[in-house]
């Protein structure tokens, strides 16, 4: 396993986001926010400035934080049913040349793996749906064969597909290796499945990535929050025991999310950074 973090869980400042992740001896970065711009829409100037950044910082781009399929499956429409992170409302329609735009910005960046999404959740997830889903992404596939690039579906509780088995189900009738996992047991949390080992247990098959932030519902109230990795509900040392069994060697990105009591992103991920470190080592 090698560690990332989702820079603009630290700062939308890049250069100083990077140089918080080497100083926990971080290698990988996995990029969503610079400068208060979304990775899709990143001038040629802005993308230059990183690749600067990157290099003075020895730092290998695991994977671009895309918003693909961040959009409405049955209205063409340009909604924002979730949190955008910057980017732009986009229909169905804008999707195929939101992925060559995509696929470009990681030929510049040197990594060939976009995270993509779900759909927006509207409705319930019925065989219709999931049919629908199924063969919209197979639409992608083709594009993702031409752009050479691996797409990672990421489960995202703000989506129709919010769990590991959800997820699982997608990968497994869309059937191509350019469509990978990215597992994210937060959401699959938020979502409503027991991340591990329901969720993961559905999604090992066909794993690409890992995303890490933890969550849990806190005693007197029904809503989960986000909470330092480990301290949650979430069993992140099974997780990471049943990767290093299976031999996972890919990246396990921290997408901190825990803002501490009166703090900042930063803070919040350096506590993160910490625990979540030890964890893997343990």
């Amino acid at each position: 396993m090698r560690l990332s973090v989702i820079t603009d869980e630290i700062s939308q400042d890049f250069g100083h986001a990077l140089s918080v992740m080497s100083e926990f001896g971080v290698t990988g970065a996995e990029l969503r926010g610079l400068w208060s711009t979304n990775i899709a829409d990143l001038t040629a100037d802005q993308i230059n400035l990183a690749k600067t950044e990157l290099a003075a910082a020895k730092m290998e781009v695991c994977a671009l934080s895309t918003p693909i399929l961040k959009c409405e499956l049955e209205m063409d429409a340009a909604t924002e049913g979730g949190d955008m992170h910057l980017a732009q409302a986009r229909t169905l329609a804008d999707q195929p040349e939101l992925l060559r735009r995509c696929a470009a910005i990681g030929r510049d960046f040197g990594t060939n793996r976009l995270r993509v999404f779900g759909f927006w959740k509207t409705g319930h997830l019925d065989a219709v749906r999931m049919n629908r889903i199924v063969d919209e992404f197979r639409k992608l596939i083709t594009i993702a064969e031409e752009e050479g690039v691996t797409l990672l579906l990421e489960n995202e509780h703000a989506c129709l597909i919010g769990t590991g088995s959800e997820a699982a189900e997608v990968l497994r009738r869309v059937g191509s290796d350019r469509l990978k996992a990215c597992w994210d047991p937060g959401n699959c949390y938020m979502a409503g499945q027991r991340p591990f080992p329901e969720g993961f247990d559905a999604v090992a098959p066909y794993l690409g990535h890992v995303h890490a932030k933890d969550a849990s519902v806190a005693q007197g109230s029904r809503e989960a929050s986000w909470s330092i990795v480990g301290q949650g509900e979430i069993d992140f040392v099974g997780q990471f025991r049943a990767l290093r069994t299976m031999k996972y060697a890919g990246w396990v990105s921290l997408e901190t999310h825990y803002l501490p009591p009166g703090g900042t992103p930063e803070e919040g991920s350096r506590l993160c950074l910490t625990a979540l470190q030890q964890l893997i080592k343990d």
